[in-house]
């Protein structure tokens, strides 16, 4: 009994071990690009999602706008003898049985215009889910870029954490050695808590932006296991103002519903012209007439047109009301043309005024931070500068840095911004 125990007691040790296997591979999630955070928003954002409905319920309606009108159908009875005539009471001996059938026919194509006007209005909510669609993935792509640029942040407080225990590491071999004061050390080492603050503000910073991007896509998942991936950098604009603007015209979806309401408004007048014409109603009947003059006419038929007297037109107001709607909707799209033109040349605008400031920094002024700074120390393990001034030239690479990054991000930002007023995606 003994020699079996400690194969009884390896089962749930190899069960464990097993058990944490299946839950790194269930749990582990691989950081998401752009292109799958959009298709995993698209499919799950309920806002997204009750849009679409609207765009189902509109549809719906062009069913309902094509329908003709029902036919109908009326059968009567006449002539059953109420009270004997001269002591003979045969109540159903004259009596006449009669059924008849009638429609209304829609003359000025009423039905063709209602289904018309159904068509358009589903097109106009497809645009304005279109135009849901662009504004809200230019909220995903903020937080998307707010992501990048705390992560990106916290890597720039981790190597100064890392560069400046390095140098910390060679004044303490210089205390030792006698080069440097006990006061200097101890000045170096109180200048670290700065850079310990950086990164936890950076981690904390890290850890919002992740949680309000797991908002935008109503997912659960602990914000440990969630994480996403993307190039934190800029690239330069090839494009002229007058490309974005034709790009604009043609995509945004808040321009084309304001033209396909414009378009229903005159498809709109058109009906209310049309509900001002007359429909006839044609009837036709089937008698059976028990005749007692002519002893062969017992079944007869008939028909009958009935044409509305058009003495009154009692769809003016309709008409005068569709015929403003039609001009309201001309200023309304012209409005919405300048907004057009206004959004992309201010996010042109910008877009260009962080490329100005980015293109010295890349070129010239981060590489003249690292070299200022690494030079200050050399000189200073050397004794040929003080400690104010490495401590100045660390502060101004810090700065310089984080400037450079904090434009990185504003250009990100500016380029979301322009994907936005040009309608889709133009800069990646």
């Amino acid at each position: 009994m003994l020699l079996n125990q400690p194969r009884r007691s390896a089962w749930p040790g190899a069960w464990v071990v097993l058990a944490g296997c299946l839950t790194n591979t269930l749990f582990a999630q691989q950081p998401l690009t752009w292109q799958q955070l959009r298709a995993r928003f698209e499919a799950s954002n309920p806002n997204l999602r009750a849009g679409q409905l609207s765009i189902d319920e509109a549809r719906s309606l062009e069913i309902t706008a094509f329908l003709r009108p029902n036919p109908d159908l009326t059968v009567s009875t006449d002539g059953t003898q109420l009270l004997p005539y001269k002591g003979v009471y045969r109540p159903l001996a004259g009596t006449q049985y009669g059924s008849s059938v009638s429609y209304l026919h829609e003359r000025e194509r009423k039905r063709e215009l209602r289904l018309e006007s159904a068509v358009k209005g589903t097109a106009i909510a497809r645009s304005e889910q279109e135009d849901m669609v662009r504004n809200l993935l230019f909220t995903l792509r903020g937080a998307f870029n707010q992501v990048l640029r705390a992560r990106a942040v916290l890597a720039l407080a981790q190597e100064n954490l890392s560069y400046y225990d390095n140098f910390l590491k060679v004044s303490r071999d210089r205390l030792n050695a006698g080069d440097i004061s006990r006061v200097d050390l101890d000045r170096l080492e109180l200048q670290r808590i700065q850079y310990e603050s950086d990164i936890q503000t950076s981690l904390v910073n890290l850890r919002t932006a992740k949680i309000q991007l797991q908002q935008l896509l109503a997912d659960r998942v602990p914000v440990d296991q969630f994480d996403v991936t993307g190039p934190f950098d800029f690239e330069e604009n090839a494009r002229a103002l007058e490309e974005f603007r034709n790009i604009a015209l043609e995509a945004r979806p808040d321009l084309k519903a304001a033209l396909q309401t414009l378009e229903k408004a005159r498809t709109d007048h058109a009906l209310a012209v049309a509900n001002g014409s007359t429909d006839p109603t044609f009837s036709g009947w089937v008698t059976h007439n028990p005749s007692f003059n002519n002893p062969f006419d017992n079944n007869t038929i008939g028909a009958s047109v009935t044409i509305p007297l058009r003495i009154f037109d009692k769809n003016q107001g309709e008409k005068e009301r569709t015929a403003i709607d039609i001009r309201r909707n001309q200023r309304l799209q012209e409005a919405a043309a300048a907004q057009v033109f206004s959004d992309v040349d201010t996010a042109y605008a910008t877009l260009n005024g962080n490329l100005e400031l980015l293109r010295p920094y890349k070129t010239r002024y981060l590489e003249q931070a690292a070299r200022v700074r690494d030079t200050i120390a050399f000189a200073y393990q050397r004794g040929g500068a003080s400690l104010l001034d490495f401590l100045n030239a660390e502060n101004d690479y810090r700065s310089i840095r984080l400037n450079y990054l904090n434009l990185v991000g504003a250009y990100m930002t500016a380029a979301s911004q322009l994907n936005l007023a040009v309608g889709r995606e133009v800069i990646q």
